[in-house]
């Protein structure tokens, strides 16, 4: 991977220092794990947030989208940081920020300063994920790159699984307050870890030297068109459903917004010698292409974590903590699935893991399309099992195969595009998701409502039963048939809702199976890690 030496351990001294290269992962992990699990853990929690702070529904999920928007921003701008600034510091700062922060909004006292700290633990968070990521592409030789990805795997995927249940139930026993305040001693505990066993580096203080003696600064006008074009987008795909879409002024002016970004982005990172991204990286075969499949990745993980307890709680009447806990146990096997994929990657080719991670993944999809009014809570455990099992093949292989040919001063940059690939594919899906729903389940209550007339014989039977029914239960007959009429629509509402949901988890099983192709034209790798490049 570097030319650098490497320690007894196989490490990076640019990175590891003395200190054993596990117990770097370990640290950078945990924090990662504190990080991602903000991004879903709030989710559950709206309605109490709506009613404590009394907010609307609508108001109270702008805590996501201002969360999803400064964290995206800032990831452009992470890797430049570090590398001026040091990596163990800029960690360091954004990790107090991120706990005060966290403590700051749960001690929030109305909707206003809770998105104002929101934004702060946003901007924070934003930094730490991907500099964790690339102390841990240069702690590890690309031998042993897919076992140190294993543990922090389970950090970046199993937060997001762990973050409804956990928010479910502080929620549901405690407050809403106890999902951010939780972040206080943890963050606290993960800051000490950090200070005392990762150490200052010499190597990377050389090239702090390097980049002052050549005078290279901070690409502000990059990070701006790219940092416009992200939040802008983060904001037409979260915002776009509930404001109506191109009905809405906001969401045309977001648009014209991000598109003007974006292309005034590309010929800046193209042609500056020092863009705050490397946008050349995108056009490469390899980077290119996992940069996509993490894309899709992230789609099927957020959305899978937002819609399957959204069905739980609003069509089978599941608490938030039940709704959550279905989905623990996927978390579990993800856990160890991450593991027995990090030795996999040492094995066999990442595309071939990739490929065979999407296709269970389509599968999982394909078993949530059989969903019905009658299935129990196994069903849905099971679901997540799938999951579970193809996320590990998928993220642990793309992890390591995106690094694969680098130049080491191009690591940073890498791990903050994966980064901001993952975040932008979760909100890719959630709104395909979304839309899918709220359209499928009016056009299919528009084809069930089609049977609903008097001289339906299917009808005129039901509306005389259930009229029955209610009469036997001591309603006039006038009421009767006016319960039953109401009862005949809440089963079209609810049958048009399932209905829905099946065609959700149709389109991320497409989503799944994109992701197949575009994995098995990768570049097959050094899988012993000797040479850092491509054949």
């Amino acid at each position: 991977m570097s030319s650098a030496s490497t320690t007894a351990g196989g490490a990076n001294p640019a990175a590891a220092g003395a200190t054993n290269p596990w117990l770097i992962a370990i640290v950078v992990s945990l924090a990662t794990f504190m990080e991602v699990l903000d991004t879903t853990i709030a989710n559950v929690a709206l309605r109490y947030i709506s009613g404590g702070l009394a907010v609307s529904a609508d108001e109270a999920s702008w805590v996501v989208t201002t969360y999803l928007v400064s964290n995206a921003t800032i990831l452009v701008a992470s890797s430049f940081i570090a590398e001026r600034y040091g990596r163990r510091r800029f960690y360091l700062s954004c990790l107090a920020i991120f706990t005060i922060a966290s403590v700051l909004c749960g001690l929030a006292w109305n909707l206003q300063s809770l998105l104002i700290f929101r934004i702060i633990q946003g901007f924070a968070g934003g930094g730490m994920v991907p500099t964790s990521q690339a102390i841990l592409a240069d702690a590890f030789p690309s031998s042993k790159r897919g076992q140190a990805f294993a543990l922090f795997g389970v950090a970046v995927v199993v937060a997001p699984i762990v973050g409804p249940t956990l928010g479910g139930y502080l929620s549901d026993n405690f407050s809403w307050h106890w999902c951010f305040l939780i972040n206080g001693p943890v963050g606290v505990f993960a800051f000490i870890l950090v200070y005392f066993l990762v150490e200052r580096s010499e190597e990377m203080r050389r090239k702090r030297q390097e980049l002052l003696r050549q005078g290279i600064r901070f690409d502000l006008v990059g990070f701006l068109l790219v940092a416009t074009f992200l939040g802008a987008l983060e904001l037409v795909l979260d915002r776009g459903q509930t404001e109506d879409w191109f009905d809405s002024n906001f969401i045309i002016a977001m648009t014209a917004l991000c598109v003007l970004a974006f292309a005034l982005a590309i010929p800046w990172v193209l042609t500056k010698s020092n863009p705050i991204i490397d946008g050349r990286l995108l056009g490469t075969r390899q980077f290119g292409s996992c940069f996509i499949v993490m894309m899709a990745t992230g789609a099927i993980l957020i959305a899978t974590t937002q819609f399957l307890p959204q069905v739980l709680q609003q069509n089978y009447g599941y608490t938030a903590t039940w709704a959550g806990l279905a989905l623990s146990p996927g978390g579990f096997v993800t856990m160890v699935m991450m593991f027995v994929a990090g030795r996999l990657t040492t094995v066999v080719q990442p595309k071939y893991m990739i490929a065979a991670g999407a296709a269970i993944i389509a599968g999982s999809m394909w078993w949530l399309t059989q969903l019905s009014p009658g299935l129990n809570f196994a069903f849905f455990v099971w679901s997540r099992l799938y999951i579970g099992l193809g996320l590990p093949l998928i993220f642990i292989a793309i992890t390591s195969a995106s690094y694969y040919g680098l130049r080491p001063n191009q690591t940073n940059q890498a791990s903050a595009m994966i980064n901001a690939a993952r975040n932008i594919g979760g909100s890719i899906g959630v709104c395909i998701g979304l839309n899918v729903l709220a359209h499928r389940q009016q056009w299919h209550r528009s084809r069930l409502v089609e049977h609903i007339i008097p001289s339906s014989p299917a009808y005129h039977d039901t509306l005389q039963t259930m009229s029955r029914y209610f009469a036997e239960k001591g309603a006039t007959m006038a009421d009767a048939q006016a319960q039953a009429r109401a009862w005949i629509g809440q089963q079209v509402q609810t049958q048009s809702t399932f209905l829905a949901y099946i065609d959700v988890f149709y389109v991320l099983m497409l989503i799944a199976l994109s992701a197949i192709p575009l994995a098995l034209i990768l570049s097959n790798i050094d899988l012993k890690g000797g040479g850092g490049g491509m054949h």
